[in-house]
This record gives C-alpha cells, sequence and structure tokens, in this order.
C-alpha cells in the first residue's frame, strides 16, 4: 500500500464528523482548518500546473464540507487536490496533544563522522551543520544539470543506496516520488522525512525505512492563514508553529 493510501487509511480513522473551515491555496503552501481550530498545512507545487486560471479542477467549495470528503483527495493525481488532502491529514493529525522530541532534528539525529548524507530536497539550514558533522553530503533538487552543490533528482536512485543517512522532503508526498525515495533508502541507516508538510503519523510508516519523522504543529492557525495566503512559506512560518519530530525506532 503506498504511503498515500496509508495516510489517508489513518486519517479517515479520526475523522469523524470534523469539518473544514477555511482552505489557503497559497503559492508555496496549501492550509487547511478544522472546525476544531487544528490547522494542517502541505506544500503546493504551482508551477506547470494545468486548468489556466482555474488550478483547482474538482470539488468547490472546500470550505464546509467534511474532513473525509477532503481526504478522498489522497486519490488524486493532481498535486494541488493532493496537497488539499495532505494538509487536511496534517490538520487532523499534527496536534498539540502528540508525544513529541521538539527542536530541530539533528538535535535527536545520530551522526558520524564517516557517514554519507542524501537530501532529497534543499534545507539550507541544516548544509553547514551537516558538512560539520559528516564525510560527505549530496543534495538533490528539481533541475535538470547539476548546478553548485546541487545535483538534478535523477541521480537519486542512483546515489542514495550508498548514503547512511537520508533526509528526504515530505512535499516527495504530494508529487507522487516518496515511495519510490523511501526504495531507494532501504539500506540507510537513518532516513528521516523532513519539513512543513511531514505527517506525524507512525503507522503509516511502518514497514518503511523511515526512523525520525520531522515536521511542525501549528501554534497560531490565524496567522499561518495569513502568511499562507501571501504567498510566504517557512521562514515566515517560525513564529507561528513548533517544530517537533518522532523516533519511529
Amino acid at each position: 500500500m503506498s504511503i498515500a493510501k496509508k495516510l489517508k487509511k489513518k486519517a479517515l480513522t479520526i475523522a469523524g464528523h470534523i469539518s473544514i473551515v477555511d482552505v489557503r491555496i497559497g503559492l508555496t503552501y496549501t492550509a487547511v482548518l478544522l472546525n476544531n481550530g487544528q490547522l494542517g498545512v502541505a506544500y503546493t507545487f504551482h508551477r506547470n500546473l494545468t486548468g489556466g486560471c482555474s488550478v483547482l479542477q474538482g470539488l468547490r467549495p472546500l470550505a464546509g464540507r467534511s474532513a473525509p470528503e477532503l481526504l478522498a483527495l489522497f486519490d488524486s493525481t493532481e498535486k494541488v487536490e493532493l496537497a488539499v488532502a495532505l494538509a487536511t491529514s496534517n490538520a487532523l493529525s499534527n496536534s498539540m496533544k502528540g508525544h513529541y522530541l521538539e527542536g530541530d532534528v539533528l538535535e535527536h539525529l545520530e551522526l558520524r563522522p564517516d557517514d554519507r548524507v542524501g537530501m532529497v530536497g534543499y534545507f539550507a539550514p541544516l548544509v553547514p551543520l551537516l558538512r560539520k558533522k559528516v564525510s560527505s553530503l549530496k543534495i538533490f533538487e528539481q533541475i535538470d544539470e547539476p548546478k553548485g552543490d546541487l545535483l538534478p533528482e535523477r541521480d537519486v536512485y542512483k546515489y542514495l543506496p550508498q548514503c547512511q543517512v537520508a533526509l528526504v522532503t515530505s512535499t516527495a508526498i504530494v508529487n507522487h516520488t516518496i515511495d519510490g525515495l523511501l526504495d531507494a533508502a532501504q539500506s540507510c541507516r537513518e532516513v528521516v522525512l523532513l519539513g512543513a508538510s511531514t505527517p506525524l503519523v507512525r503507522e503509516a510508516f511502518a514497514g518503511t525505512p523511515v526512523t525520525f519523522l520531522s515536521g511542525v504543529v501549528v501554534t497560531r492557525p490565524d496567522d499561518i492563514m495569513r502568511v499562507v495566503s501571501e504567498g510566504g512559506g517557512m521562514r515566515l512560518f517560525k513564529n507561528y508553529i513548533k517544530k517537533v519530530n518522532i523516533s519511529l525506532k
């Protein structure tokens, strides 16, 4: 079963009669606010979207619908719809009630001097810290040719199996690459799903090589909705979220 289907299955067990108060599909993130006050976010892939001036072709309106209706979008092949589904799942699961390790994931991750690290998605603040602690760092991004320290995403399947540590952006859930990336990381000692899109759902990653889920819990939903509406992203989230981690070991 794919990660998306596992997330949908788990989210449906807790969705109950929860409904959607508001949805914002911003240029960088999508946010979904539930009637219990919880809010979740997921990355918006806004490049090369189809549909002209109306990129969301399906359900309308989204506000006022039940959470299960939006979770059904996990079955979509459209990135915008899948972002709405993941944000809904994160709103349900990434709550203040969880038991988490707080702070940046590197505070909790075991790194060794001889480790080779593969980073899928460019997490700039982590790069200098990693370079000080490990023997090599390869960074993979959505580019066609190597650019500076960045390698094209097609190379990830060649190099990731050679790494001891994999840091994988959770936006891979939205662009349908997560299952292949986790297959490539099977031999890694540590595999971290990282970023604001990360679903803090243990059950969805049972049987995978994932050892850490590193995401966020929204503490000030109204402020996050404003940031998303104004095209902002993670750097502007920082005063309105708590960075949290779950160890799956």
